[in-house]
């Protein structure tokens, strides 16, 4: 379960590297808190390490693209 919804948020995160959807971003980082949130609940290793790789991902993004593209 924790590892299809780490799968799930870096799926998220992927699509907003598309040039023009970097405003995703904003969607796919306050997503991937979430479902890390539920990883460490539910104790699943592989879902904790994609969300965090996620969330630095998305966060890298939005700093190299000014924010929103």
């Amino acid at each position: 379960m924790g590892t299809l919804l780490g799968i799930i948020a870096l799926l998220v995160t992927l699509v907003a590297f598309i040039p023009l959807l970097g405003v995703l971003n904003w969607i796919a980082i306050p997503l991937s808190i979430i479902f890390l949130i539920i990883c460490v609940i539910i104790k699943s290793d592989n879902g904790k390490t994609l969300c965090i790789v996620s969330i630095i991902v998305g966060i890298l993004r939005l700093l190299l693209g000014g924010g929103i593209v």
